[in-house]
């Protein structure tokens, strides 16, 4: 798969009101390398895995606003309507390609109502 369509399977992964993990861990390398506001810097897939997951099922609307494809990067500019927490959030997305997998996640968001979930 092309970086573009290895990012088109991401999204379908977990945006079509199904979690479909087998198609995302077929497409992210087991070593993915992920950096977020919350988590910080973590490697492994899995458990990026759960995270994609818990966004998942509080998804009520995915919204694209702008991507920008350039051989093995794509950048990813969106909003989710989500059930938890509450409302309307904006998310950029940074993908790095490698070895047919993506290998690498930048997230970027502002996680002031996503601190407010955890004691």
């Amino acid at each position: 798969m092309t970086a573009q369509e290895l990012v088109n399977a991401y999204y379908t992964s977990w945006t079509n009101g199904a979690f479909d993990e087998p198609q995302l861990r077929s497409i992210l390398a087991p070593d993915l390398v992920f950096e977020g506001p919350l988590a910080g810097h973590r490697v492994g897939a899995d458990g990026f895995i759960r995270g994609v997951e818990n966004v998942s099922k509080a998804l009520k609307a995915f919204r694209l606003i702008q991507r920008l494809d350039n051989g093995n990067e794509v950048s990813v500019l969106y909003d989710c309507d989500l059930t938890r927490p509450p409302g309307t959030h904006r998310f950029a997305e940074f993908f790095r390609i490698e070895n047919d997998r993506i290998q690498a996640i930048n997230l970027l968001y502002d996680g002031t109502e996503w601190r407010k979930l955890t004691p």
